[in-house]
Order: structure tokens, then C-alpha cells, then sequence
């Protein structure tokens, strides 16, 4: 299989998005508004873990693309849980790309702990041989369940998916004291937004004292 080629498009389909969602963050510090995002990444699934979920899932080489939503995927980081329900608005209002499915793994967590809200879209990219359009995961979670998220996987990876049942007790344990984290931070949000305007006042106040010199 010629994997640089099937891969290309949803390469350049993460790179635009990650622009386009970079630019909420842009557009929000340009008016003074709070930005639901904090920020972005993504990336194309590597060859290798794409054979192995096929395998796990009985997909057939020619079904790839329409059986996995994830060979391409973006996670959106938020400062508060509130901000989720911001950016899930956001993504539901907009005409580039049409949304397929969504799985709401914060109010319904997984048996692991796991949090965060998932939206699968259909995103057309532009190709010299035409439009194509392709299926994107978007993983949206707060800084919180995000390093949660992180760490479980890299446990699971370890012990290749049978994490032994103390730790499996710990990171449910972790999980829960990430969101209760989450909660208590939402609770001063007023506060922390408050600082966080002066902190961005004093730095710019102090840029153009340097530029001046």
C-alpha cells in the first residue's frame, strides 16, 4: 500500500484546521474576549498503529478510510470545562466541514477515567484530482484531562493494554482528582481570567518600553 499518498490528504487536512482553530485563539485576543482554546495539536496516525487497529478491528485495507474516524486527528485544550461547551457550539455553527458524530465522554466517562469530548467531522481538502472528503477526529478536553489522558496512555502502552489493577485503581483515582481540579479552577474562573489580563497588561506595557529603548 502506498501510505504517502493515501496519508497526504489528511496531512494537509490536519495543517489547515490547525490554522483555522489556532485562529479562534487570535481572533479572541484581538477583541479582549476570553479564548475557549488554549491550544491545538494534531497529527496523522502513524503507519504502524493504523495496522495494528485494523488488525484489533478486522478492517480490510480497502475499508481503511471509511472505517477509522481517527487516522487523522486534532485535540482542542481548554482552561475550563466551560470552554468545551463554548468550542462544541463553535465547531456545531460552522460551514466548512459538516459533523458526523459526537461522544461525549465527560458526562459519560469511560471505565478508565477518561474524559473528553469527541466530534468526528467530514472535512473536504482540495486535491489535484478534486475535492476529497475525509473523516477527522477532534478530541476537545481541558489542560487537566489532557495530562490524564496523556500519562494513561503512555501505562497502557507499557504494559500493552493490561494495566495491572492497582494502577489501574490509581490513574481512576487520578482521574477523578483531575476533575475535581477542573471544577474548583471554574470556580475562581473570574479570578484567574482577572490576573491573567493584568499579567498579558503588564508584559505588552513592558514590550513597548524595550521597543522604545
Amino acid at each position: 500500500m502506498d501510505w504517502e499518498t493515501l496519508l497526504a490528504p489528511y496531512k494537509q487536512a490536519v495543517d489547515e484546521l490547525k490554522v483555522k482553530f489556532r485562529g479562534i485563539r487570535e481572533q479572541s485576543q484581538k477583541y479582549n474576549r476570553h479564548s475557549p482554546v488554549e491550544f491545538v495539536t494534531g497529527r496523522v496516525k502513524p503507519v504502524n498503529s493504523i495496522l495494528n487497529k485494523a488488525w484489533q478491528k478486522n478492517i480490510l485495507p480497502e475499508n481503511l478510510e471509511n472505517e477509522l474516524q481517527d487516522l487523522a486527528g486534532l485535540r482542542i485544550m481548554c482552561q475550563f470545562t466551560e470552554d468545551i461547551s463554548t468550542m462544541i457550539s463553535l465547531l456545531r455553527n460552522r460551514t466548512d466541514f459538516e459533523i458526523v458524530e459526537e461522544r461525549d465522554y465527560i458526562t459519560h466517562k469511560k471505565p478508565s477515567g477518561y474524559r473528553s469530548y469527541h466530534v468526528v467531522i467530514k472535512y473536504p481538502v482540495q486535491t489535484l484530482e478534486g475535492e476529497r472528503k475525509i473523516l477527522v477526529e477532534v478530541q476537545i478536553r481541558t489542560l487537566a484531562m489532557n495530562f490524564w489522558a496523556t500519562i494513561e496512555h503512555s501505562i497502557n502502552y507499557k504494559y500493552q493494554g493490561q494495566i495491572p489493577e492497582n494502577i489501574q485503581l490509581r490513574l481512576q483515582r487520578a482521574a477523578e482528582a483531575a476533575f475535581r481540579l477542573d471544577e474548583e479552577m471554574s470556580q475562581i474562573k473570574g479570578e484567574i481570567q482577572e490576573a491573567q489580563r493584568l499579567f498579558n497588561e503588564r508584559a505588552e506595557d513592558a514590550a513597548d518600553v524595550v521597543s522604545d529603548n
